[in-house]
């Protein structure tokens, strides 16, 4: 199997071309700072996911913005923090700000000349707008929870994404699915019979972060530590 087997690339956004843990962590400051108490990062990041994947569960109907107000005040309430439903709105707002990963923009641009690029993305409407212009790319096609009504893992995500990519000529034999997330993307995406990618933008820190544990680690079939190795093996096989 080589990378130039593939037509179209889809991505999880968050986590894999966004980086989302680093943005959860500055947006979480104002609440973090008034625990008492310290916090490691893989301590916040783990509680975050911990609420956020309840809440997706409870509410999958709920814009992922909103969601994550409900988040905040979860977690303030888990850390013995008041705050003002404000500040949890003001949280929820702040994924326009999470930083792309830096050499995301750079790593699908290259991309682009040889693959349709689509997302398939937790994170709602409005707030994928904003990180779409850090990206540097125009996506042939962007899916959301929002449009979906229902958040990764649900396979109910997958099934949309490739009814609606048929109707653009990928088949589901033509996509390699790249993803960091074990847990609401390999997870899926191995039940499904999609090839896979890896990108382990994790690869020196332990544990998942801002996901939860997958329980088994699924079959991927290809790993790079970031969009930058991807973009270089795919060069690599072009040139023999």
């Amino acid at each position: 199997m080589k990378l130039t087997d593939f037509k179209a690339l889809t991505f999880d956004c968050y986590g894999t071309l966004i980086d989302w843990e680093s943005g959860m962590i500055d947006g979480m400051k104002p609440l973090t700072e008034r625990t008492g108490r310290h916090l490691s990062r893989n301590e916040i990041l783990e509680a975050h996911a911990r609420h956020e994947s309840s809440q997706q569960k409870w509410t999958p109907e709920r814009r992922y913005r909103d969601l994550l107000a409900i988040v905040y005040k979860r977690l303030a309430e888990e850390w013995g923090v008041v705050v003002t439903r404000e500040e949890c709105t003001a949280y929820g707002e702040s994924v326009k700000d999470w930083p792309a990963f830096a050499d995301s923009a750079k790593a699908l641009q290259y991309l682009k000349q040889h693959y349709k690029l689509i997302i398939l993305s937790n994170v709602d409407n409005k707030s994928v707008s904003f990180s779409n212009k850090k990206l540097g790319v125009d996506f042939d096609a962007i899916y959301t929870a929002e449009d979906i009504g229902s958040y990764k893992p649900s396979e109910r995500n997958f099934d949309y994404m490739l009814e609606k990519l048929g109707t653009i000529g990928v088949a589901k034999g033509q996509i390699l699915h790249t993803a960091e997330s074990m847990f609401h993307d390999h997870v899926p995406a191995s039940r499904l019979g999609l090839k896979s990618c890896w990108i382990y933008r994790r690869h020196a820190d332990q544990g998942f972060g801002a996901t939860m544990h997958p329980v088994d680690m699924p079959k991927v079939d290809f790993r790079f530590d970031s969009m930058a190795d991807f973009a270089k093996a795919h060069a690599q096989e072009l040139r023999g």
